[in-house]
């Protein structure tokens, strides 16, 4: 029988091909930012994304102390953590983060909670590189820019 035969095609570790990408966060609202590198990260871009595989490509983030947010976040936005202790709840705005530890924090954090929360969460989040200021340490893998 000569019939076209259409099969689905499930990407594997072998099989993907992936790609270094720099995204520039200069004047980029965080969680819109944070929502394009997830889904770059994940591999949702590519005709052949498969859920259960990192076929999702490496993410240079470049500029990130330069990302905004909007309305009064950097003040009334609280990230909860707990220190294991009893009456060991604590509570940071983004601004306290930026001014203590670093502006990167904020970027990995936001794009973490939109990865899955699984052992390939934890291995995509790996393909995440923040950085900043202008400059990375990546040039030899010769990554392309893309504009979100």
């Amino acid at each position: 029988m000569d019939t076209l035969s259409y099969k689905t095609i499930s990407e594997n570790k072998g099989t993907v091909q992936k790609e270094w990408v720099i995204v520039d966060a200069e004047a980029k609202v965080l969680g819109r930012l944070a929502s394009d590198i997830a889904m770059i990260i994940r591999g949702k871009h590519k005709p052949g994304y498969t859920p259960h595989v990192d076929c999702g490509d490496n993410v240079i983030v470049i500029n990130a102390d330069k990302v905004r947010m909007t309305g009064k976040k950097w003040t009334d936005k609280q990230y909860v953590s707990h220190t294991g202790y009893p009456g060991g709840q604590r509570t940071e705005t983004p601004l306290e983060v930026k001014r203590k530890k670093s502006s990167t924090i904020l970027v990995e954090r936001a794009v973490r909670g939109m990865l899955p929360k699984s052992r390939l969460g934890r291995a995509l989040f790996k393909n995440l590189y923040v950085y900043e200021g202008a400059e990375h340490p990546h040039e030899a893998q010769q990554p392309k820019e893309i504009n979100l």
